[in-house]
Formats: C-alpha cells, sequence, structure tokens
C-alpha cells in the first residue's frame, strides 16, 4: 500500500511545475539514458552509456524548455520542438550506422535506441513517468531477453549468409554448380568485385542448406575448394 501510494504521489508531483519536478525529469531521463546505453557499452558499440545518457536529458530539456515558454510567455508549441528532436535525433543515429568491407550493415540497434532514447527523453520532460517506466522495461526486455531469442532462431535457421571470394569469374559458376549437386539452394547472390593489385570477384550469398547441424563441414568443404580464396559466415 505504501508503494502505491508514493508511486501516486511521485507521478502527481512530477506533472506539475515546479523545481523538484523538473529535477526528476531530468533524473529520471539520465536513468533511461543509463539503462539503454548499459547495453551497447557491453557490446562495444561505437554509441554507450554517455551518448544515450546526453540523447535523453537533452530531449527532456527541450521538452521542458517548451513547457517552460508556454508557462512563462504564453508561447510555445511543445509538440513542435519535440517533432524536430525526433528527426533530427534521426541524424546522429545514421552515424552509427556502418556498412564494412564485405556490405555488412553494423549499427541498426545502436542507432534504433538512440531514437528510442530520444522518444523516452521527451516523455520525460514533459512528465510521463508512467509512459517511460513501462516502456523503459519493455526495451530492457527487447535488448536482454528478445536478444537471445533472436541468436537461438538464427542457430534453427537453415538459410544462412555468407561472403565469399574466388579466384576467378569460373569459380563463381562451379560454386554455383556445386551447391545444387549437394542439395543446397542458393536462395540470393550478390556479385561484386575486389579491387587492389589484383581484382577477383567476390559475393554476398544467402543459401538454404540441407543440414544446419553439418554448417562446420559445410564452409570447411568450401574453404578447400580450389577457386575460393576465402569464405566467411556473417
Amino acid at each position: 500500500m505504501f508503494l502505491v501510494n508514493a508511486w501516486e504521489w511521485l507521478v502527481e508531483t512530477v506533472s506539475e511545475w515546479s523545481m523538484f519536478s523538473i529535477t526528476v525529469r531530468l533524473l529520471l531521463a539520465m536513468v533511461v539514458g543509463l539503462v539503454i546505453g548499459i547495453d551497447r557499452e557491453m557490446k562495444r558499440r561505437v554509441a554507450g552509456i554517455k551518448t544515450h545518457i546526453l540523447v535523453c536529458v537533452g530531449a527532456a530539456m527541450v521538452m521542458i524548455t517548451s513547457q517552460y515558454m508556454l508557462n512563462t510567455f504564453g508561447t510555445g508549441d511543445p509538440a513542435r520542438l519535440g517533432a524536430q528532436v525526433i528527426s533530427g535525433v534521426g541524424f546522429l543515429g545514421v552515424g552509427t550506422i556502418i556498412v564494412t568491407g564485405r556490405n555488412q550493415v553494423r549499427g541498426l540497434t545502436t542507432a534504433a535506441s538512440i531514437w528510442t532514447c530520444a522518444c523516452l527523453g521527451l516523455a520525460a520532460g514533459i512528465g510521463f513517468l508512467e509512459g517511460v517506466t513501462i516502456a523503459l522495461i519493455f526495451i530492457v526486455f527487447t535488448l536482454k531477453v528478445l536478444g537471445k531469442l533472436d541468436k537461438v532462431v538464427q542457430k534453427r535457421s537453415k538459410e544462412i549468409d555468407f561472403y565469399i571470394e574466388f579466384e576467378n569469374n569460373e569459380g563463381l559458376t562451379k560454386f554455383s554448380e556445386k551447391m545444387k549437386e549437394d542439395g543446397n539452394h542458393v536462395v540470393r547472390i550478390q556479385i561484386g568485385k575486389c579491387e587492389g593489385e589484383e581484382e577477383y570477384p567476390n559475393a554476398l550469398v544467402n543459401v538454404r542448406v540441407k543440414d544446419r547441424d553439418r554448417l562446420e563441414v559445410f564452409f570447411a568443404e568450401i574453404r578447400h575448394l580450389s577457386y575460393v580464396r576465402f569464405v566467411e559466415e556473417l
């Protein structure tokens, strides 16, 4: 009963306009940024604790400033400034997305977490304590629990993605024929070219393998093909 009463008092107090309310809102935004940033930091991502805290507290401050302008000067639209934050933070998120030399896309989850962090910061800045708390629980559940489920699903999938480099163009044809002979189905193949002292073809391949349990043997056989220079699972 005490916890329920304390929660109701906190929600009511945060929704008011006072120094205590502003402090709690900014503190809540900092906690949100810290919790989400810890997950990214533990995975050694570019945007970690400091980045997420700054984004979340900054977004919260935008909403607080909007409310201040409305209360003090009778002008200002909190929704307008908030919308600018949501669209503007996208540029920061794009900076965390990189495409590696093998055309692998990295940083999508981090970009999404930065954008989500800004949204929660806006909610914290306007005093929407209940929404921030519930959303934060869902976000932590997604990053920690569903992240593991994602890996389990990937391990059970018979479709695999890998990067492969060939000695010559003929090797690409031989590889496609071998996949068909072994009962593996090439779902998608994106052909490219490695440039340097010598040029040779490469490809991003999606294959539906016949037996997922023999994956190590599958890659070992490919590595030993005379026309294959390099292969790596993505």
